[in-house]
């Protein structure tokens, strides 16, 4: 059954559907990056409280900026913007359509339909999921990257803008000059801070061009920090195969795990819908959430999905299943990366260890290796860097974070142990995989990468523990190196 609103009756009683009228819905929300994660968490949260009757005039409107964005508004535009989310619990799959979303913004160059319809009144919330590295952040300072080819031309071009961020301030510009008044941004990315740090790269970029609108952006906007947590796997031909085995003829459908987490800053200038209704968490305190999620989540998805590369297993829970790897989690969670994390209402980060070590285990979940450790620059610099200096000046245990570098330096090279080419995987390619082969010879070309990890690499314990690795890796292997660490 191809999925549609005149459709949605029609469809097998087991598929949960919307039961609100979707023609009566209004819009409140731009959401910028239109995809799996978005569809399967913030847009749930808002469906269901639709499904009770509430938030009709927030619904989202989809959003791009880049080429590729058009072929997902196409794909979205033929279903009526609605999304079938497959839950993979081992106890048994389940369907439900989600109807929260009810247009695209046409991909354009200069994003003026976008400029456009975040300027309009109706618009109150800005929301993005543009991945970790989409910020324009300098990996060095953490700082603004104001010489950025993107950012270069935004500062110089504001009315036709290439970035997300370069469109929202061109809407903020117009809303201004008509007494409109402002938006609320919201990250809802995998960053520390994300609020603070989209704050960091809009009112910057404003400040480049408009200073006295940037000024105004800063005063009266307001950027929620936000801790988003589900795993969501691309979708590809097992995903279509599988909504098909529903009944559902849908070209963009979603899996997901049987857990979702949104803890959000209560800080919307303009209004908001009431998610703590449907689970969501409202607190002062998002960071001590976030980087528990951050540093165990992310950061163990880092130190298992690398040598699980490496060594040539195809998915997360294969990894956890591996007499290694999986171990190897356990332990550098444990001993390493728990010391470095508070513990939240309800959760202890021991605790944690577990729900995450179960979640990364779930075998209906077919989250592939490649598609968790892509981006390392980004997700290593965020997730992992900052717990090995907190380990550092704590004086706690290092030597499992510092074998998870090497073998991201390892995988950098290009081949896996049975030979086999390992695709680019990262922005930074080419030089990530320069520096990884000029480290067979001498490892410490790897932490000469001072755009990555600063002065990390002066520091004797960490640069002498990682080279050792390293060193092992190459002349004895991988499950060496993990053997070595287990049993030291």
């Amino acid at each position: 059954m191809k999925l549609s609103n005149e459709t949605l009756n029609d469809l097998p009683e087991n598929i949960a559907r919307p039961t609100y009228d979707r023609g009566a819905l209004t819009p409140g929300i731009v959401h910028i990056g239109l995809g799996n994660f978005h569809r399967g968490h913030q847009a749930w949260y808002l469906h269901r409280l639709m499904q009770q009757g509430l938030a009709q005039d927030w619904a989202i409107i989809g959003a791009g900026v880049r080429a590729g964005d058009e072929a997902q508004r196409k794909r979205l535009a033929a279903q009526d913007y609605m999304t079938t989310l497959i839950e993979l619990d081992p106890k048994g799959r389940s369907a439900e359509v989600v109807g929260s979303m009810i247009d695209f913004v046409p991909v354009e160059d200069g994003n003026g339909p976008l400029i456009e319809k975040m300027a309009d009144p109706a618009i109150r919330i800005v929301a993005l999921t543009v991945t970790e590295g989409g910020y324009y952040i300098d990996a060095a300072t953490k700082g603004f990257d104001a010489n950025h080819a993107d950012i270069q031309h935004d500062a110089t071009n504001p009315d036709t803008p290439r970035t997300a961020f370069g469109a929202m301030i061109a809407a903020l510009r117009q809303r201004r000059e008509a007494g409109t008044g402002p938006f609320t941004a919201q990250s809802c990315d995998n960053l520390q801070g994300n609020g603070a740090i989209l704050r960091q790269t809009v009112v910057s970029l404003a400040r480049m061009s408009d200073p006295e609108l940037a000024d105004w952006i800063d005063a009266n906007c307001t950027f929620p920090n936000s801790m988003v947590d589900c795993i969501v796997p691309a979708t590809g031909p097992k995903e279509l195969a599988l909504v098909k085995e529903f009944g559902i003829d849908d070209a963009a459908p979603v899996t997901h795990e049987n857990f979702r987490q949104w803890v959000i800053e209560d800080d919307f200038c303009a209004g908001r819908p009431d998610w703590d209704k449907v689970g969501a968490t409202f607190t002062d305190d998002v960071h001590a959430f976030e980087a528990m999620k951050i540093r165990i989540l992310n950061g163990g998805h880092q130190v298992i999905s690398n040598p699980g590369e490496i060594l040539s297993v195809e998915f997360i829970s294969g990894c956890m299943a591996h007499p290694l790897i999986g171990s190897f989690f356990r332990k550098v969670a444990g001993e390493e990366i728990v010391p470095q994390v508070h513990p939240v209402p309800g959760m202890t980060p021991e605790a944690y260890v577990d729900l995450i070590s179960s979640r990364f285990s779930n075998p209906e979940i077919v989250d592939t290796v490649r598609r968790v450790a892509f981006d390392g620059s980004s997700r290593h610099t965020g997730f992992l860097l900052p717990t090995i200096r907190d380990a550092l000046d704590a004086g706690t245990p290092i030597d499992g974070l510092a074998l998870t570098e090497a073998l991201w330096a390892r995988m950098c090279a290009g081949t896996r142990e049975d030979g086999s080419i390992i695709e680019p995987n990262d922005p930074q390619w080419d030089k990530l995989n320069a520096a990884a082969l000029a480290a067979r010879d001498d490892p410490q070309a790897w932490l000469e990468q001072r755009d990555l990890y600063g002065d990390l690499g002066d520091n004797a314990r960490f640069a002498e523990s990682f080279l050792r690795w390293l060193r092992m890796i190459r002349d004895e292997g991988t499950e060496a190196a993990l053997r070595a660490y287990l049993h030291s």
